[in-house]
């Protein structure tokens, strides 16, 4: 059965200005890679566990995607079969404020 997905508000603002910030010296690329970070994220329904336990907080259950510069930082929780997209953080920027 297939975990379901869910955008913070927080995660939600983060890809909407990774969006408008691309978008300013190429709409295409903007398209393309919000739909590409978008897959890569969709995996979780079925793989949950893939990314890595996120090294600054050491908790099983926080895990993050490396996509490019970003870091797209979730949390599980297997008893309810969700993941909680918590933030897609720029790596550039230290240590994901959560």
């Amino acid at each position: 059965m297939a975990y379901k997905l869910i955008w913070s508000p927080p995660a939600r603002d983060d890809l909407h200005d990774i969006i408008v910030f691309i978008a300013r010296d190429n709409p295409n690329r903007a398209m393309s890679f919000g739909y590409e970070l978008i897959s890569q994220i969709d995996r979780l329904q079925d793989f949950p566990d893939i990314g890595r336990v996120v090294p600054e907080y050491q908790n099983n259950n926080l895990r993050e995607i490396p996509f490019r510069p970003y870091r797209v930082v979730y949390r599980v929780n297997h008893k309810r079969k969700l993941c909680e997209i918590a933030r897609v953080w720029h790596s550039a920027r230290g240590i994901p404020d959560l």
